[in-house]
């Protein structure tokens, strides 16, 4: 029976081999991504999903619904301690009853589970090569898998796993220049619907004796008519500041220059602040990790500046170390 048992995975892995190597040559792959984009915002749906980084492992569960442009999402953990984040349209609540505490944010139209492009895909293309690399099955659906492919050395690449029928995007996989998987996000369970009810929307969590912080940043437009103080003379090429703000940090109340690059699919933020008696204390150059984020912050001249980006450590390193202040 054991042997049996083999010979069928065997047959399962052989055939899988097979499919993942297929191409279609008629598929276009930078249609088939912004036909993504558009799904995961337009689409009604409701999913489980693993997201393993180096060693941990988290399974959580997305709803998304779009009413009419009104978008609202419930993303809750399954696994670990209880978290659960609910945006309506702009606005955004993290709640973390381990230590009672509602986290309230004014942001940007951002998905709680990223697989929107804002950007034309047209212009990544100048920094990124696609190909369709061959079809698959993931939590019970036919993709496509699209590779994503950075022409230097300085980003990610990305494989992408797209539903064939709904175009939604069931797995991505970050990989460093040697090929190393950083991040790896998959559904286990996806299922599209005409409508959700707004309850399912509503958190689980009672929060009435939780502390609630209010961290409103949704003054863009006044901010970016600030004058900047700082300069960045080296960021990859094609990155571009997308955004510049002043404002204090959540642990502060000494306002931080904030400026944030794109180039339409990887995203950099610098942080600028001055060093004070409330946080006088020395702190070496150092790089920290999570999956794959990367941060890097050094002192120099009175101010602590941090740069942190889904991008190698060399390339967060590199842009703060070129961070000057402006004559």
């Amino acid at each position: 029976m054991k042997s049996k048992f083999i010979t069928i995975v065997f047959l399962f892995a052989l055939v899988n081999s097979f499919v993942a190597h297929s191409k279609d040559v008629h598929l276009d792959p930078i249609n088939l991504i912004n036909e993504m984009s558009d799904a995961s915002i337009n689409l009604n749906y409701d999913g489980v999903f693993m997201y393993r980084h180096g060693s941990k492992l988290d399974t959580m569960r997305i709803i998304h619904k779009n009413d009419d442009g009104y978008i609202s999402e419930r993303l809750i953990s399954l696994s670990g301690n209880a978290r659960e984040v609910v945006r309506k349209n702009n606005e955004i609540k993290y709640f973390f009853p381990d230590k009672k505490v509602v986290l309230v944010e004014k942001n940007q139209l951002t998905q709680l589970v990223p697989s929107h492009i804002p950007e034309e895909i047209e212009k990544i293309s100048n920094f990124y090569t696609f190909e369709i690399a061959g079809d698959n099955r993931i939590a019970g659906l036919d993709t496509w898998i699209v590779n994503i492919n950075p022409m230097d050395k300085y980003r990610y690449g990305y494989q992408l796993w797209i539903d064939k029928e709904s175009k939604l995007l069931l797995r991505s996989i970050l990989r460093n220049y040697r090929g190393v998987i950083l991040e790896d996000v998959m559904f286990l369970q996806m299922k599209t619907m005409p409508e959700i009810k707004d309850n399912i929307l509503k958190t689980s969590i009672l929060s009435a004796d939780f502390k609630w912080i209010y961290n409103d940043k949704d003054n863009t437009a006044k901010q970016t008519k600030l004058k900047k103080k700082w300069t960045t003379s080296w960021v990859p090429m094609g990155f571009l500041m997308s955004k510049f703000s002043k404002h204090p940090l959540l642990s502060s109340a000494i306002p931080v220059e904030h400026y944030i690059y794109t180039d339409g699919l990887a995203t950099i933020s610098i942080f600028v602040e001055k060093i004070n008696n409330e946080n006088k204390r020395k702190v070496l150059p150092k790089t920290s990790s999570f999956g794959g984020i990367n941060t890097y912050t050094k002192q120099t001249d009175g101010y602590q500046i941090t740069a942190v980006g889904e991008v190698p450590k060399t390339t967060v390193k590199l842009i703060v170390n070129s961070v000057k202040a402006k004559p």
